[in-house]
């Protein structure tokens, strides 16, 4: 099914969000949900809270033509696409790399954004099961963004001063009209 995505404006997405305690089958629906809505709105993440949900849960799926080189060290049947990450927690970064970014709890809005360029992340699976990858590039820099959603904290607070005003009018909008309801 898919899920109406929160917009920059609602107070939802400054949420952090609760670990999961349990992996359920209405975890597993909710992660199924959020793929298939990620989908639809063509993106390549989608954090819990996007679709008005408080659990700590992501989905991620980078398309195989984005980047050659994702994962410099990983268990391959972890790192399939899609990926869906319960209780995510990043244990190491390094390096760093700055490209534009986008969300889509922010449409048409885009900045860019440095990361780290490798993270280590672990979280469970779907079947409980711990998982621990490191991964590069495209795909790091989607597992910052979504684990950065799941502790309240969006893409554009990582902008500067001049990136700001250089979006502000559209953020201005789009607050609006999240406020209205539309």
């Amino acid at each position: 099914m898919i899920l109406p995505i929160v917009k920059y404006g609602d107070e939802t997405l400054r949420e952090k969000a609760v670990p999961v305690s349990f992996i359920t089958d209405e975890i597993r629906k909710l992660a199924a949900d959020m793929l298939e809505t990620m989908y639809a709105a063509r993106g390549v993440g989608l954090a819990a809270e996007q679709v008005g949900r408080c659990e700590r849960i992501c989905v991620i799926d980078v398309p195989k033509d984005c980047e050659k080189e994702a994962y410099r060290e990983s268990n391959e049947a972890a790192a399939r696409m899609p990926l869906v990450l319960v209780n995510p927690e990043i244990l190491a970064a390094e390096g760093e790399q700055r490209d534009d970014e986008g969300c889509l709890s922010f449409p048409k809005i885009g900045s860019p954004v440095t990361r780290a360029n490798t993270v280590t992340v672990t979280f469970l699976d779907l079947d409980g099961m711990r998982q621990t990858l490191t991964v590069s590039g495209l795909l790091a820099r989607a597992v910052q963004h979504e684990t950065d959603h799941l502790d309240g904290i969006l893409f554009v607070d990582k902008l500067s001063q001049v990136q700001m005003l250089s979006i502000a009018g559209k953020l201005r909008r789009l607050k609006t009209a999240t406020r209205r309801g539309k």
